[in-house]
Formats: structure tokens, C-alpha cells, sequence
């Protein structure tokens, strides 16, 4: 089997550490899809702005299917218990596909280069190939009375303040192209995008994450914080 992908999108996550692990989280996470400029996508996507949500069917082009494992440690779980791959939403996987739900904002039909689908809520790297687009349907896509399994606890989030220094570079790059950057970062950290290992041995409240320092890329800039008093301390926001 072979797949050709039908567009790429483009989000403001630049790097894979301070992603969202499952789409909706951050909801202010924006992304772009680019689709082929191929006559038959134009047509493909007819009627798709009818809907609220779309299912985005994508490639982990950045993970090596070779070395998938059948088990993995979950950051649901702390790193601490074992589950089997096909039990989880990790991304190393015998095939590396992934899947999310997203919110379609609109659909630029007639953009330079191919067709733009501007979408919310993504959990993406920027430039995944994406290989499908399927409408959500509510009647049959959503189960409210699901089992969620080992995964069913709720998700704990970590306090996020601002330095003053954080809030006057945001502000002098929020505008018309980030007009939420700073909710943007502040669903991300709360999340805590530390990996499984570090939180388990530093706990946001202990002495042993008492200022540690970490920064991660978003959109065009640097976001520097740290962990003070079982806090994340956004320090300030740069360009890169």
C-alpha cells in the first residue's frame, strides 16, 4: 500500500517538545492545511465549510516506524506503568497515522498555491503530510457514555503566571497574527510538557523542580520559563 498525502499543514508548534498530546487541549492552537493545487482536491472539498469539525488523517513523519515497541509508558500514567501501543495514542506505532479532531474556522478555496483549511484545537507539528480529511459527525463520532480506560482520570493542570517582562513581549507580538498568544501558551503549560520521566522525579511542588529553567519554540518565538513554588513562571517571550 502506498499513500500520496493531499496537503501539509502548517501550525504554530515548531518542535515536537510542548505539544498538546491529544488535539482540543489547547484551543487556541491554530493550524493551516495546504492542500495540492490539484483541480480534483478543489472539487474533493465542495460543501466541507458545512461542517463544525473535521477529522485530519495524518503521517508521524518525524518517528521511525522501524523502531516501534509494543509496549510504551504513557505520560497519562507518570512513565511509571507499561500499556500496549495499540493501547495508546502514542505516536510510535507500527504505522506511524495519526488522528485528530480539529475545528474548522474556514476554507480559503481560491488561495495561491492550492486550497487553505484553517483549522483550531490542533495537537500538530508544523509540516505533518496529511494523508485525509473526514467530517466529524456528532450522531455517530461522539459517545458520551465511552470507557476511557486506563485514561479516564482527569488531566491534572499546573498554575501559569506571567512575569511583567512576559506580558510586555507578548504584547508587542500578540496583534492581528497572535491575538492569543498568551492563552495559547498558557493551555500549553498548564498541561505541563515536561516528558514522563522528569515529572515523575520533579514534581512541579518539589524541591528538586524549585527553578529549573525551560523554553520551547511557538510560532516565530522562544518561550522561556521556569518552576517556582509548584507554579510555571513564563520569564519572557523572545524571537528567535
Amino acid at each position: 500500500m502506498e499513500f500520496e498525502p493531499i496537503g501539509v499543514i502548517q501550525t504554530c508548534f515548531k518542535e515536537k517538545f510542548g505539544i498538546p498530546r491529544q488535539p482540543g487541549l489547547a484551543s487556541n492552537a491554530e493550524g493551516v492545511i495546504k492542500l495540492n493545487d490539484d483541480p480534483n482536491l478543489r472539487t474533493a472539498i465542495r460543501t466541507l465549510e458545512s461542517f463544525s469539525h473535521l477529522w485530519l488523517v495524518f503521517v508521524f513523519h518525524r518517528h521511525d516506524a522501524k523502531n516501534w515497541k509494543p509496549s510504551i509508558r504513557p505520560p497519562r500514567l507518570g512513565g511509571a506503568k507499561k500499556v500496549g501501543v495499540l493501547a495508546s495514542r502514542s505516536p510510535h506505532r507500527p504505522n506511524p497515522i495519526g488522528l485528530s479532531a480539529v475545528k474548522l474556522e474556514r476554507i480559503d478555496f481560491d488561495a495561491k498555491g492550492g486550497p487553505e483549511i484553517h483549522v483550531r484545537g490542533v495537537d500538530i507539528l508544523d509540516g505533518t503530510p496529511i494523508l485525509d480529511i473526514k467530517p466529524y459527525l456528532p450522531y455517530c463520532d461522539s459517545i458520551p457514555d465511552a470507557n476511557a480506560g486506563w485514561a479516564e482520570e482527569p488531566i491534572e493542570r499546573v498554575a501559569v503566571v506571567f512575569s511583567e517582562q512576559a506580558e510586555k513581549a507578548i504584547e508587542l507580538r500578540s496583534g492581528e497574527k497572535h491575538p492569543n498568544l498568551k492563552k495559547l501558551i498558557t493551555e500549553m503549560l498548564e498541561l505541563d510538557p515536561r516528558p514522563s520521566f522528569q515529572k515523575r522525579r520533579m514534581p512541579p511542588g518539589s524541591p528538586q523542580a524549585e527553578g529549573t529553567k525551560y523554553g520551547f519554540n511557538l510560532f516565530e518565538f522562544d518561550v522561556k520559563w521556569q518552576i517556582e513554588g509548584a507554579q510555571f513562571h513564563v520569564l519572557d517571550v523572545v524571537d528567535l
